[in-house]
Parts: C-alpha cells; structure tokens; sequence
C-alpha cells in the first residue's frame, strides 16, 4: 500500500504552540494526529518554525522549546531542499503571482511527491501540477 504523502507548511505546525488562537491550535493537532503516517516538511519548514515561534509570538517559546518542538518534527519524513528545488522555486515565482518563499513550499512538495499541501497561505482548492492546495484552517475544515 502507498502513501499519499501531505505537506504540511510553516503555520500548520506554529499554531500548535500559539495560545492565542485555540480553534487553529485544536485543528492543527488534530490533523497531525489524523495525518501522522503520510506527513512530509521540508528544511525550510523546520526553519521558519523555529525562527517564528521563539519571535513572532506574543508569548514566545524558549529556544530550548522551540529547538525540542524541530527534533520532535524531525521524525517525519523531512524533504531536503537542493539547488534544483531552488532554481525551479525562482523559476515558478518569476512566471506566478507566488512569492519566492510560498514557490519554495510549493517546489518541496511536488520534489515530496505529495498530493496535497496544507496551509493558509495559498488559495483553498487550487491545484499546482496535481497538487491539492487545502487550507486546514477554513470554516468547515
């Protein structure tokens, strides 16, 4: 049997720890306990977590925290990020409205083999080359 593999970005893991959005917070743990077996991040992701978490909150986490919150997200199966993936990322963001970051994500995911990416910050039910743009986070979701 395969796995459908589901990227999950930068926000879906940050409102696991951010206390100031308790509905976001129920639903993105939920979907990580649903989805824990086909869950695939990237590099970037581990990152951006990390940097957004011990800065952007009003009650930040502690370095220490924060460095165990990545070694727990570690255990997933992590999609490194190469010099193609970075070339076809500029590529997709110079010929798309997406930012270069948001292209990056896109890129990792489709390198995964991932049928669906899961996050808030690209439209909900847009496909990008059979990649399922889902927002996690929408009403009804």
């Amino acid at each position: 049997m395969s796995v459908e593999w589901k990227f999950v970005d930068t926000n879906v893991l940050v409102y696991l720890f951010d206390v100031d959005a308790p509905d976001k917070r129920a639903r993105a743990q939920a979907l990580l306990r649903e989805e824990k077996d086909c869950i695939v991040l990237s590099i970037q992701v581990l990152g951006e977590f990390y940097v957004t978490v011990t800065r952007k909150f009003t009650e930040s986490l502690s370095r220490e925290s924060a460095a165990r919150a990545v070694d727990a997200f570690s255990r997933f199966r992590v999609q490194p990020v190469h010099p193609e993936t970075v070339n076809a990322a500029i590529r997709r963001s110079r010929s798309t409205l997406l930012s270069y970051w948001d292209a990056l994500i896109v890129e990792a995911a489709l390198t995964a083999g991932a049928g669906v990416l899961f996050t808030e910050d690209l439209q909900d039910g847009q496909r990008i080359e059979g990649l399922q743009i889902v927002n996690p986070f929408r009403s009804g979701g």
